[in-house]
């Protein structure tokens, strides 16, 4: 009896201890986001294509990367031709910065609401910032998504 007694004293001392462990993680940011007015595509090409004239066009969005498998460009929609290998009808969202390097957990803070709304991504990450492309057909649900869990739009 005298160790029954024991135990439950432990499990009770500990309770309230996994109870604070599980309250201490960090808040999730809350980020000033903006809307990227155009509509982006996701092109894949071979590794070893040159860079089409069409992804050095003017335009207000271009990522270019590549590695041993493959060349990707995120550009604005409008410039690519109607025959390039792309995904198609996708819209950024882009965390206002510049922000610190430093940074921890800023995809997760609008990769989780996303998520949790059933909502795909496409990550994008600069220098400066952040952006998180969603398909155009779930870009309402994605802001609502966003809004509910605390982030907020800016103009």
């Amino acid at each position: 009896m005298r160790r029954l007694v024991l135990a439950a004293c432990l499990f009770a001392s500990l309770v309230p201890r996994l109870a604070a462990q599980e309250t201490s993680k960090p808040a999730r940011a809350r980020l000033p986001l903006q809307l990227v007015p155009d509509t982006l595509a996701v092109c894949r090409l071979k590794a070893k294509s040159a860079l089409p004239a069409w992804a050095s066009q003017d335009g207000s969005f271009l990522t270019i990367s590549r590695t041993a498998e493959e060349l990707s460009i995120t550009t604005v929609q409008r410039a690519i031709p109607a025959d390039a290998r792309c995904e198609r009808d996708y819209r950024a969202l882009r965390v206002r910065g510049p922000l610190s390097p430093d940074l921890v957990g800023i995809l997760l803070s609008m990769a989780e609401p996303l998520a949790n709304a059933g909502v795909s991504i496409f990550a994008i990450s600069t220098y400066d910032t952040d952006y998180v492309l969603v398909r155009a057909k779930d870009l309402a649900r994605s802001v609502d998504a966003l809004r509910r869990a605390g982030h907020h739009f800016v103009p």
